[in-house]
């Protein structure tokens, strides 16, 4: 059976993503946790209807997907290695288990953690 023969949709729940790219943040060394968003953010995200978590939210469209993480680094870690980390991890995480073209992985470092 071929592919072209197939009907039928595929969506994949905003929650979804969250879910996973939660995980890939937090498997990613380096990072102490996600940060929580400011008052105007989150208000900005109940009023867009945008998926979010602490720290995290996510646009998705039928097949592009962008992201947008607070996160909290460990001190002595090399900041940039970790972000370009943490976007590669994310970007593989999409792609790969979503067939989903990440369109952007936007980044804040809001803290770093000292313990």
């Amino acid at each position: 059976m071929d592919q072209e023969s197939l009907k039928g949709q595929v969506n994949i729940s905003d929650d979804v993503v969250t879910s996973i790219v939660s995980h890939v943040v937090m498997d990613t060394p380096g990072i102490s946790g996600m940060s929580g968003s400011s008052i105007s953010g989150g208000w900005v995200k109940r009023l867009a209807g945008k998926a979010g978590a602490k720290g995290l939210s996510v646009e998705v469209s039928a097949e592009q997907v962008a992201i947008h993480l607070g996160i909290i680094v460990n001190y002595g870690c090399a900041i940039q290695e970790v972000c370009r980390n943490l976007q590669l991890n994310v970007r593989n995480a999409v792609e790969n288990m979503m067939g989903l073209s990440l369109v952007a992985v936007h980044v804040k470092v809001e803290r770093i953690a000292f313990s």
